[in-house]
């Protein structure tokens, strides 16, 4: 197997731990991340003055020199299947895809082929650099199988740390399309009770709390205040729909990204999603709101009424301010158009 040979030499005051010097010195250029790092550490790759160091605990001095063998990325054992994609955007470094609801994004064991990777693959060909030592596309977030939208995978180890690192600082910009049961409002008094929920200027319902998997139900997440992980989601109403209004078309955009979480936080709020098997579930809606078509549209809609809208972030190679949209899919375009009495 070929491999590439990084060199350098620890700079002033480096850490006295030989991982945490690595992270701080090494160049930009050998687009190494502190997970690949560790891993070739392990491996015996790395040398300090030309011995072999496989402690990442190992201590290190100033102008200690540094070779790192890197192994040239290898094939990946997903295998690539020409399902067609649409792509809003590719460059050599990273693809933005819009996913169709029914698309899994990664393989597992219960969906081994058909995935978001598995069609990457073959639509990328020998244009994967290789990630983390493999060609593979960086999956970087990752949208439900039955959510539409927009994704970003990158294609290149740099563009891989690049927008890891925006998505850990929450700086991607992500806006969301969600059809609710109820409208959120700062005047209802139930809302003002729920812990967790705000309102900010505008209407703007703020939803904080903590997010773990469920106790009992493994596919599931559940709201919490101790323990988790720390969760951020707003939203505000764009259209209202009933009289009275008993469905909402809501714009909704993270702080955070954690799995489910817009789907668990509306539900906790009192606004699940229409459609949303898991979270959701199906209201009776009073037969005096609407017409019975829309009402039967509400309830017949197959999937939780999600749509990945927007997308923006700095490209991680150019650093060009880069935004996408794609449109709502014709299921949710057709679910709206019923609300409005227009279909």
């Amino acid at each position: 197997m070929s491999h590439r040979l990084v060199t350098f030499v620890f700079g002033e005051t480096p850490p006295s731990r030989l991982d945490k010097a690595l992270a701080r010195d090494v160049p930009e250029d050998a687009n190494l991340s502190r997970t690949r790092m560790a891993r070739l550490i392990e491996a015996g790759s790395v040398q300090i003055n030309e011995q072999v160091v496989q402690d990442p605990r190992a201590k290190v001095a100033e102008g200690d020199r540094v070779a790192i063998a890197v192994e040239e990325a290898e094939e990946s054992h997903i295998l690539p299947e020409a399902i067609p994609l649409e792509v809003i955007f590719e460059d050599d470094d990273l693809i933005v895809i819009n996913k169709p609801t029914g698309m899994v994004v990664h393989p597992a064991p219960g969906t081994p082929s058909g995935t978001l990777v598995n069609a990457l693959l073959a639509h990328c060909g020998d244009n994967l650099s290789g990630v983390g030592g493999m060609k593979r596309p960086g999956i970087v977030h990752r949208i439900d199988k039955e959510t539409s939208g927009l994704l970003v995978v990158a294609k290149s180890d740099a563009a891989h740390q690049g927008l890891a690192k925006q998505f850990e600082a929450h700086t991607v910009e992500r806006y969301y399309r969600a059809v609710v049961y109820g409208v959120p409002d700062a005047n209802d008094p139930r809302l003002r009770g729920i812990k967790g929920a705000s309102f900010e200027p505008g209407n703007i319902l703020k939803l904080t709390t903590q997010l773990a998997r469920h106790k009992t139900d493994r596919q599931k997440q559940a709201v919490l205040f101790n323990g988790g992980r720390h969760a951020v989601t707003r939203a505000r109403t764009v259209e209202r729909f009933g009289t009275p209004a008993v469905i909402a078309l809501m714009e909704c955009w993270l702080e955070t990204g954690r799995t489910h979480q817009i789907r668990v936080h509306m539900a906790h709020a009192g606004h699940g999603l229409v459609g949303d098997p898991t979270y959701g579930g199906k209201r009776k809606l009073p037969k005096a709101a609407m017409p019975e078509a829309a009402a039967e549209q509400v309830r017949s809609f197959p999937r939780q009424a999600l749509h990945a809208a927007v997308l923006g972030f700095e490209h991680p190679v150019t650093n060009e301010n880069i935004r996408f949209e794609a449109p709502l899919p014709q299921d949710m375009q057709d679910l709206l158009s019923a609300l409005r009495g227009t279909s």
